[in-house]
């Protein structure tokens, strides 16, 4: 009996995406299925290039086809990603494939650090990021990634003025930094502020974007219902450490994007500083924050905890030198590496079982 290509179909419907929990074949995950004398081959479209199941998924394919076509034949699996995305027909950024807000209720926690970090590893991963600084009066993302002293390019683009995001590390950056001299204080008013927001998402040419991270400032401020209110967010990250101070405004920060006028998925928690380990002692973990408290406040709001990530000396000193911590080599560099890869599963899991994402009509 001659094989066909609706056999290899039929076998691999029998693969499910371990989390999105359905089969690929009926996900639209299996392309170009040939079968001929030299074999069989076919690719896998994964949800984003960030996908950490890749070679389980690979496994399960070839364990499906080989029950149908036996193990000396050749069968060649290609592994390619298309980032999902559910902001469909997007009047604004219509090219960007989803908008994350990266926010924290307390300052100091650490959210610049992470979201640093995981727009670099996110790149490195293959995926096309944007990263918009959007604590308009405090940016760090200039400094972070080494560039504090540039200023993005401005074109003339079908008789409208538009910024060009500056690009470092594989990552297009927007900052009010880029904007203003380093050592001035931005001294606006919240209007204003709001107004250079919405400048960085329409007179900006950010091209096509698997990820757009929006890094905001500490607690809930205009800036954050500027964001929700200008466009379609596809989920939020909260960053807290464990200390009780900071879970108390984290919960702050949550509430806000569940709050059913603005109804932002959350995607997940991460919990910076959870501990600190010396570089010479790296079994070692010092609770000095406190122990678990992102990890309880995940489960107290039934919400993923995307990671905890340690007090470590060296990612400091990488955001001092404009070289983030994931760039390096090392167990720091793989612990961000993860935390990109549960973020862009989490994203995948919101686009495939939540509704389109729209922006928030608010009247405040």
């Amino acid at each position: 009996m001659k094989l066909t290509e609706n056999d290899i179909i039929q076998a691999l419907s029998t693969v499910n995406d371990p989390d999105l929990k359905r089969d690929l074949v009926s996900l639209g995950m299996i392309k170009d299925v040939s079968v001929s004398d030299k074999g069989v081959a076919f690719t896998v479209v994964l949800t984003t290039p960030a996908c950490p199941l890749k070679e389980m998924i690979r496994q399960d394919c070839l364990d499906a086809v080989e029950k149908v076509v036996g193990k000396d034949t050749p069968i060649d699996i290609t592994i390619t990603s298309s980032v999902t995305s559910t902001r469909n027909n997007a009047p604004l950024l219509p090219q960007v494939k989803n908008i994350i807000a990266i926010a924290s209720g307390k300052g100091g926690v650490g959210k610049s650090t992470v979201t640093s970090n995981l727009a670099v590893a996110l790149a490195q991963q293959g995926a096309k990021v944007g990263l918009i600084d959007a604590d308009i009066y405090g940016p760090s993302i200039p400094t972070m990634f080494n560039c504090e002293f540039e200023q993005p390019e401005v074109k003339e683009i079908n008789g409208k003025t538009m910024i060009i995001p500056l690009e470092q590390y594989g990552v297009k950056l927007m900052s009010i930094g880029f904007l203003t001299p380093p050592d001035s204080a931005v001294v606006w008013r919240g209007p204003m502020a709001s107004a250079a927001l919405k400048q960085f998402f329409s007179e900006t040419v950010w091209d096509d974007l698997d990820y757009l991270l929006i890094d905001l400032p500490p607690g809930t401020s205009d800036i954050h219902l500027t964001l929700v209110q200008t466009v379609p967010v596809t989920g939020a990250v909260i960053v807290t450490t464990p200390q009780k101070v900071a879970i108390a405004d984290a919960n702050k920060g949550l509430a806000m994007f569940r709050q059913p006028q603005i109804n932002v998925p959350i995607l997940g928690i991460i919990e910076n500083m959870a501990y600190f380990t010396p570089e010479e002692l790296p079994d070692n973990k010092y609770y000095i924050f406190g122990k678990d408290g992102g990890k309880n406040l995940s489960e107290k709001y039934d919400v993923p905890l995307l990671g905890q990530v340690p007090l470590v000396q060296g990612i400091r000193e990488s955001g001092d030198s404009g070289l983030p911590a994931v760039m390096k080599e090392g167990a720091t560099a793989d612990a961000f590496r993860t935390l990109a890869e549960s973020l862009a599963r989490q994203i995948a899991i919101r686009n495939a079982n939540l509704a389109e994402t729209k922006r928030v009509e608010l009247k405040v």
